[in-house]
């Protein structure tokens, strides 16, 4: 059977594909890659469709173990990719022999890197998708040292077109924001998020957290639970900033002040604790 075997899974590490978009009317969240990007990526590398499903790794510390011949590949911020005993790269394709281990180390930028196979990471897709919710608990467990997950069937060819050197996480983010829809509800919203944020330890893949000076609300309004989006900034009464991530609930009873461009998602994914941010808000 070709399929890796968890030597260490490090910090963390989930299935991952593209997500279970379309059911938030069922309460469930789209989950799915925080750092798009980087998974679509390394699945041409590995010549699978870019929706196959890998493992999202925080802060590196993975080893595998290959039980049959395949291609990996690992993207995300740039990091040290050991086979065996020998030292390799990432974001390039690595050929792998049946009993072969590779293990991603620790990135000195960002948080999440991804290991991509050939043929995909092939667990039962659950409401069509293969992803891990931490939230809901939809999807495989988070893996484990000593299990086996499956490799579907190759259906590329591996490729080193899309080569390229990945870039450094930036210690401060400029994230663009659409502002609204209760931006209204506290003073000069747009100032306000353009103040430097400190993203948190508390952060995850359901949203990151700030610490910074509290937005003042303005409005002494109730407001029912409504739909959130990915990327949506809520406010809770502290005046705190939560931007929510792949994980998010689909609900939430706290205002909205602005929501983050899709573009910018996968940096903030990658954000350490510590990470200074500000928000360039448009109109």
């Amino acid at each position: 059977m070709r399929a890796l075997e968890i030597v260490s899974p490090g910090s963390l590490a989930l299935v991952q594909d593209l997500g279970r978009p379309g059911y938030a009317h069922l309460g469930v969240p789209p989950s799915g890659a925080l750092d798009v990007t980087a998974l679509r990526l390394g699945n041409r590398l590995v010549g699978n469709s870019e929706d196959a499903a890998g493992i999202e790794t925080v802060l590196g510390g993975l080893t595998v173990r290959a039980t049959a011949s395949c291609t990996a590949a690992v993207t995300g911020p740039p990091v040290a990719v050991l086979v065996d005993d020998r030292e390799t790269s990432s974001h390039l394709p690595i050929p792998l022999r049946p009993g072969q281990t590779l293990t991603i180390g620790r990135p000195a930028s960002g948080l999440r890197c991804y290991l991509t196979v050939s043929g995909g990471i092939a667990v039962p897709p659950v409401l069509g998708s293969r992803s891990t919710d931490v939230l809901s608990g939809l999807g495989p467990s988070p893996l484990e040292a000593g299990t086996t997950v499956p490799l579907g069937p190759v259906s590329g060819i591996p490729s080193g077109a899309d080569v390229v050197a990945a870039s450094s996480v930036p210690p401060q983010l400029t994230v663009p924001v659409l502002l609204g829809p209760r931006d209204d509800w506290f003073a000069d919203a747009a100032s306000a998020l353009n103040a430097q944020w400190t993203v948190t330890a508390e952060s995850n893949r359901v949203g990151v957290r700030l610490d910074g000076p509290p937005l003042r609300r303005v409005s002494n309004s109730e407001l029912p639970s409504e739909g959130v989006l990915t990327g949506a900034i809520q406010v809770p009464p502290n005046g705190l900033p939560l931007v929510f991530l792949a994980d998010h609930p689909t609900t939430g009873g706290y205002p909205v002040v602005a929501v983050v461009r899709r573009a910018s998602l996968g940096a903030l994914a990658q954000a350490r604790p510590g990470t200074l941010v500000r928000f360039r808000a448009s109109f």
